[in-house]
């Protein structure tokens, strides 16, 4: 993907860097944030509110791309306020969206708009895909719920609209994998929980070339699981990343335990502990191919680029 125009609304964590890395060199970026950096090379960055219209919106005009990822972390404890913040950062950010393009003469030709493979219910007894998933209703899903619903509620007859339900995501340069290796260096990096309830993921690297392929297929829309197509159980996930980072021992640690150590540094058992079963069978029929479709060489290429992110400093 190159030569194109695209704005990322919410681009200053994880995912938002890394989609900088993956496509600034070749195309134009504006990055929408509460916190804009200095500009560098092909990108822009520009306060908005993620609530309000108040100039921002004329760099949609005439966007190839607009991804929206902006939402509070849901690492925090569900007390009533965070609970608030989670929902109203999702659907207010997503709303305002939706005006700023019915004010356009030139739309964004695709919106992609982040959601979470969390949506699916607790489940160990089957894998959950776009057709068969089960819906639950517990504060999670009821986040995943409004903000898909506040999405699907904007009618635009110029922009085709994607939703992205996004597992776990793996990369070298933050999100997950700094404090999972951070257990395993300290040799507490055994199962959490009973080791049996499942972890879908997907490696950084597919997720961009998702949405850039995405781009391409306009006759594509609505919802797709991203994914990789290779789940493992939390078990395997733990030894598994063991042994890519060199470590053979790691201490086991029980649902009890996990409870007291989330009190303690501000967050939810159920980031650990809900079985997330999820497979990207829409997007997989649609002819998208992933590079990395299994655990193992997934971890080993972020170990590497890891030790390169390191020589760099």
């Amino acid at each position: 993907m190159q030569h194109k125009k695209i704005v990322i609304a919410g681009g200053t964590g994880f995912i938002g860097q890394e989609m900088i890395a993956h496509f600034g060199s070749r195309n134009d970026l504006v990055i929408l944030t509460r916190h804009p950096q200095r500009n560098s090379g092909r990108t822009r960055y520009v306060y908005w509110d993620a609530e309000t219209l108040h100039g921002w919106e004329t760099l949609l005009e005439g966007a190839d791309l607009l991804i929206n990822l902006a939402g509070k972390s849901v690492n925090c404890r569900y007390n009533d306020r965070n609970k608030k913040e989670i929902f109203d950062s999702r659907t207010n950010a997503t709303a305002v969206l939706g005006q700023a393009i019915l004010t356009l003469a030139r739309p964004p030709r695709l919106w992609i708009n982040a959601a979470s493979a969390t949506i699916y219910r607790h489940a160990e007894d089957r894998p959950m895909d776009e057709f068969n998933g089960e819906i639950e209703n517990d504060f999670s899903v009821q986040v995943c719920k409004r903000w898909e619903q506040t999405f699907n509620a904007i009618t635009l007859p110029h922009t085709r609209k994607v939703i992205l339900r996004i597992a776990v995501t793996l990369g070298a340069r933050g999100g997950v994998m700094g404090p999972y290796l951070n257990l395993v260096k300290y040799g507490l990096g055994g199962r959490q929980g009973h080791g049996r309830q499942m972890f879908s993921w997907v490696h950084i690297t597919d997720l961009c070339r998702m949405i850039a392929w995405l781009y391409e297929q306009p006759q594509l829309e609505g919802v797709f699981n991203c994914s990789a197509p290779h789940p493992v159980n939390n078990r395997t996930f733990m030894r598994t990343l063991r042994q890519a980072s060199g470590h053979v021992f790691g201490l086991p640690a029980p649902a009890w335990l996990l409870a007291l150590g989330a009190c303690v540094i501000g967050t939810e058992t159920e980031l650990l502990l809900k079985s997330r079963w999820v497979l990207p069978t829409r997007i997989t029929q649609a002819g998208f191919t992933f590079r990395y479709p299994h655990l193992q060489e997934a971890l080993e290429e972020i170990r590497s680029r890891r030790q390169e992110v390191r020589s760099e400093r």
